[in-house]
């Protein structure tokens, strides 16, 4: 997919694109998922991810280099939410960068 489209769009079309790839490969996965944030038990409010695969968030960035905020507020959600993994794909670089994230 980055291979096709390259690396200067903005993160909703390769959102698009992403989805089109999880539907055709057959993936158990949710789109723009509202994930509860919780503090010590009490739901406060719920966040948007790009994707939930499986027990996996998946959140899409496009830019040319990830900052650590980019991993904090995806540890963040993990944290809050209580799910364990969650990958960040950059594609806004020359190489797709895939990074794991482990609550």
């Amino acid at each position: 997919m980055h291979h096709t489209l390259g690396a200067h769009f903005q993160e909703l079309t390769y959102q698009r694109a992403l989805f089109q790839e999880f539907r055709s490969a057959g993936l158990d996965f949710g789109r723009e998922v509202e994930i509860p944030v919780f503090y010590k038990g009490i739901r406060l409010h719920s966040r948007r991810v790009d994707f939930v695969v499986d027990d996996c968030l998946v959140e899409i960035k496009a830019k040319a280099l990830l900052e650590p905020k980019d991993f904090e507020q995806t540890l963040s959600y993990l944290r809050a939410s209580g799910y364990k993994i969650a990958l960040v794909l950059n594609f806004g670089s020359s190489k797709l960068e895939i990074n794991r994230i482990v609550n």
